[in-house]
């Protein structure tokens, strides 16, 4: 599976049945492995956060999640064939799982959603084996007991849903303790599964205008959208269309 080059950060070029023929390998070889679904807003991050950056680096598979990301590798000059967005990954996961006989593990979100995501799925794809489930809201002491459980539970798949960068970090921090052959992000994936928030219209998403149908839907999402025009930008400035400018402290090395 190739991989290109976006702003330093090493995507996949995959389709969404690619990511999880590549994600049964890594189940069956055993873990820990992590999986990122990176959009626009967290290669920016990336660009700026040279920990963040590392964290992404060292995933076994980071997919690209969001127009944003396919126009910055148009514009690059670098192929990506499709979306893989977090919420179409866990749908197509959970129902190759149901069949391969996989065990889920759901850990994030608000108090309950987590369990109403996971019977969500349970009913749309018979036979999938959810193996334990908990809220994102929790204690120190209570992080400590979600990780016990995770590790009685020895679910062959992690799905870690408490925001980015949160979730990343999270699972880049702990999964080599913890031994899941595959853990990954999912952002706000439960919520939408539960029913708790509304997934933009397939038309919608056709057009690339999902991130304007949650900014409408949820307004405060404002100041995290003011990322896409300095990515958009900075893309730019990568290709060529604009010059880059005075060279800033961040920007050495990443050139």
């Amino acid at each position: 599976m190739d991989r290109v080059d976006l702003l330093g950060v090493k995507v996949d070029a995959c389709t969404l049945a690619q990511a999880v023929e590549r994600i049964a390998r890594l189940v069956a070889g055993g873990g820990p492995h992590q999986v990122v679904t990176a959009n626009a807003e967290m290669i920016w991050r990336a660009w700026q956060e040279r920990e963040f950056a590392a964290v992404l680096a060292g995933a076994a598979l980071v997919t690209a999640d969001g127009r944003g990301v396919l126009w910055a590798g148009r514009q690059l000059g670098q192929c990506l064939p499709e979306q893989v967005a977090g919420i179409d990954l866990v749908e197509a996961l959970a129902q190759h799982g149901a069949r391969a006989g996989w065990r889920f593990f759901f850990y994030g979100g608000a108090p309950g959603v987590a369990e109403a995501a996971a019977a969500a799925l349970k009913k749309r794809y018979p036979g999938l084996a959810v193996v334990g489930t908990a809220h994102g809201y929790q204690t120190e002491a209570g992080e400590e007991r979600v990780k016990e459980a995770i590790r009685a539970a020895r679910p062959h798949l992690l799905l870690v849903g408490l925001g980015v960068p949160k979730q990343e970090y999270w699972i880049a921090r702990h999964n080599p303790e913890l031994l899941v052959p595959v853990a990954i992000g999912v952002g706000g994936s439960f919520d939408v599964l539960a029913g708790k928030t509304r997934r933009a219209p397939g038309w919608v998403r056709h057009l690339g205008l999902e991130w304007l149908y949650r900014l409408l839907r949820e307004p405060w999402r404002w100041r995290r959208q003011l990322v896409l025009p300095a990515f958009a930008l900075r893309v730019l400035r990568a290709k060529g269309v604009f010059p880059a400018g005075r060279r800033r402290k961040r920007d050495e090395g990443r050139e």
